[in-house]
């Protein structure tokens, strides 16, 4: 899929993340707002990539990158979060304001179709948000702008620079998807959310700030990572500061002035 050919050529062109909202589809409500939704975050995996590293549990910028999935769909609203792999001593140690539950593909490791099976067996929430455990910039405005494209047909999802969709940055209809489950026998991804024609949300990076669409497969993915990691905080710190030295600059102008 590119910007120019979607699933239905000539009828969803990309969204803009900043896009007004649209009116509610037949048949249908808003996730996020009249209707809740849950987030099911894949975070199970054999990373061979990592030399079978326990990539969700990888720290970026001080904090595991399953926990960032979490931390955002908790931002972002969600009433369910459900992290498909092993239990993490970290987010039940983080007490989010959301509880988490835990699930796993029988095998564990044995590919993502399953692994959303078995996060959909425990959503009781209308819509799902899809979620890769592995994304260290994806923040709450992101899931809150595919959860507004959703309600154009009912499916969206989130598409890099190139126009390739992004199946685990993805909100669904939990009817929809379940129904699709029940024909699919395939073991992709794309083989099985492609049919359900979704919005391709466009999300380009403020400048001098990481794709939200980044993962961590490989070595030089980490790094990469780590070294936007490292600038995200220099830069956070560098505006502390100006910000405190504004401050005390406008106390000296206000003792000069009395």
């Amino acid at each position: 899929m590119t910007l120019a050919s979607c699933s239905r050529p000539g009828r969803c062109p990309p969204l803009a993340a900043d896009q007004p909202d649209s009116a509610v589809p037949p048949g249908g409500s808003l996730p996020g707002r009249t209707q809740p939704w849950a987030a099911v975050i894949l975070a199970g995996g054999r990373a061979r990539r990592l030399g079978g590293a326990d990539k969700p549990g990888i720290a970026i910028g001080g904090r595991t990158l399953v926990a960032t999935a979490v931390g955002a769909a908790v931002a972002a609203g969600t009433h369910q979060v459900i992290v498909v792999g092993p239990p993490r001593p970290e987010l039940i140690t983080e007490k989010p304001a959301t509880a988490v539950e835990f699930t796993c593909e029988d095998p564990a490791g044995c590919g993502p179709v399953p692994a959303v099976r078995a996060g959909l067996d425990l959503v009781t929430e209308p819509w799902l948000v899809l979620l890769a455990g592995d994304m260290p910039f994806l923040r709450e405005q992101h899931l809150q702008a595919i959860l507004r494209a959703a309600r154009h047909s009912g499916g969206a999802m989130m598409i890099d620079d190139t126009g390739r969709p992004q199946w685990l940055a993805s909100c669904w209809r939990t009817t929809d998807l379940r129904r699709a489950l029940t024909t699919y026998s395939g073991d992709s991804l794309r083989g099985l959310l492609e049919p359900r024609r979704g919005v391709p949300v466009m999300m380009p990076p403020e400048p001098g700030e990481p794709a939200p669409w980044l993962d961590c497969d490989t070595p030089a993915d980490l790094t990469a990572a780590r070294d936007w990691a490292q600038r995200t905080i220099r830069g956070q710190q560098g505006r502390q500061i100006d910000e405190h030295t504004a401050e005390l600059d406008r106390g000296c102008l206000r003792r000069t002035r009395d």
